[in-house]
């Protein structure tokens, strides 16, 4: 990895919102709605922290009618993995939120 890669990853690593995202993407896929009730704001912010864990090859984004889904990539960096390995999944960002209907 060279050192342009792994200061984007460390960046988007260095953020509390973002890593309880992480926390919440790191058994399963889950969609944008539910991650917006999981850190209580705003839907654009939301959007905002999952660009830049997007942006650093973290995650991914799959589309589902009007919502995304996001999961980790398979083949994390070894810095993030271990950042990754050490986060506690939260079990509160199931789907089922009444904006969030597949």
């Amino acid at each position: 990895m060279n050192i342009s890669s792994m200061e984007k990853q460390l960046k988007a690593l260095a953020d509390a919102n973002r890593l309880i995202l992480l926390s919440c993407l790191k058994n399963k896929e889950v969609c944008v709605c539910d991650l917006v009730d999981v850190l209580n704001i705003s839907q654009p912010a939301v959007s905002q922290h999952l660009k830049k864990l997007k942006d650093a090859g973290i995650i991914k984004e799959r589309k589902v009618g009007t919502w995304k889904h996001y999961s980790i990539v398979e083949n994390l960096s070894p810095v993030a993995q271990q950042v990754v390995d050490e986060l506690d999944v939260l079990t509160k960002c199931d789907c089922g939120g009444e904006s969030c209907s597949i």
